[in-house]
């Protein structure tokens, strides 16, 4: 490891830069530090050491977890906790990285995929995962691109940077996704599952994202990437196709068409002609003519 790179070691637990820090430390003969919290994100890959971190956990209380190198942590704002050190004679050597709300909020605009593992970590009190050799080398890469980024002074460096940063964040999102989506895991399955039984019984209610997302206790975009990577579509356009569903039948058994698009949610008849065009390829007045004995309105 390029010792250019490495930081010397302080205990303070709040962010200099507005937006992130990224730090290689490799220690020996440290206390340990008393428990503590961020209010931004923290990213932590653990390379070498005796250490057990212990994490304090509103749903499930004080827990500790041996740390084996290629141990990642996701630690969102707000939990508790610290590095518990075993043998301080025994190099400690990890990456650690920050990164602030408002960076995140940033990143999100960009794409809901940035922001996978942080959300599951708020969501399912998922903090650590462990990466086989070959994702742990792939991660560590991407830290020291990084880091190596920031020490430079070169052309478009603030440009280099930020590709960097979301090179770090979308390969860590990535193999952690990849390979826990081989166990096709069942909290996901199960919200998912809970959502659109959900979705399906209140139809004619107000059905927002973060209505939803309040309703299950989760992130907005925790929900939003959830659909799109399940079923390709948006939670926007899930209901949407169910509400149309819903008008169809009830146009088809002779149901007004004018109270039919306002009972299930449009908030227009444009708008509603439009989707259901789309959708079925006709009007809804068209589709009642054909399919309906009943006249239509």
């Amino acid at each position: 490891m390029n010792n250019k790179l490495r930081s010397s070691f302080n205990t303070r637990q709040y962010m200099v830069n507005s937006d992130f820090e990224v730090y290689y430390y490799s220690d020996r003969n440290l206390g340990t530090l008393a428990p503590h919290s961020h209010d931004y994100y923290e990213c932590y890959l653990f390379i070498e050491g005796d250490i057990t971190m212990e994490i304090f956990s509103e749903k499930d209380g004080p827990t500790r977890h041996n740390m084996k190198p290629g141990d990642l942590m996701i630690m969102p704002p707000g939990t508790a906790h610290h590095a518990l050190i075993n043998d301080p004679e025994i190099t400690y050597r990890r990456f650690v990285f920050w990164i602030s709300k408002d960076c995140c909020n940033a990143l999100t605009q960009e794409s809901v995929d940035y922001m996978y593992l942080m959300q599951r970590a708020e969501a399912f009190h998922k903090y650590i995962y462990h990466l086989p050799p070959a994702e742990f080398h792939l991660v560590e890469s991407r830290f020291l691109r990084l880091l190596e980024e920031i020490s430079a002074d070169r052309y478009g460096s603030d440009a280099a940077r930020h590709i960097c940063l979301c090179d770090l964040i979308l390969t860590i999102n990535r193999v952690i996704y990849d390979e826990e989506h081989k166990r096709s895991g069942s909290d996901e399955l199960s919200l998912f599952q809970n959502i659109l039984s959900y979705v399906e019984s209140n139809l004619e209610e107000v059905l927002s994202l973060d209505d939803i997302a309040g309703k299950f206790f989760v992130s907005k975009y925790y929900v939003a990437h959830l659909f799109k990577d399940t079923l390709g579509i948006s939670l926007h356009q899930y209901i949407i196709k169910k509400r149309l569903a819903e008008c169809r039948a009830a146009i088809i058994n002779g149901d007004s068409i004018s109270k039919t698009f306002v009972r299930f949610g449009f908030r227009d008849y444009s708008s509603f002609f439009k989707a259901f065009r789309k959708e079925y390829g006709m009007s809804p007045k068209e589709y009642q003519n054909l399919y309906s004995h009943s006249p239509a309105e």
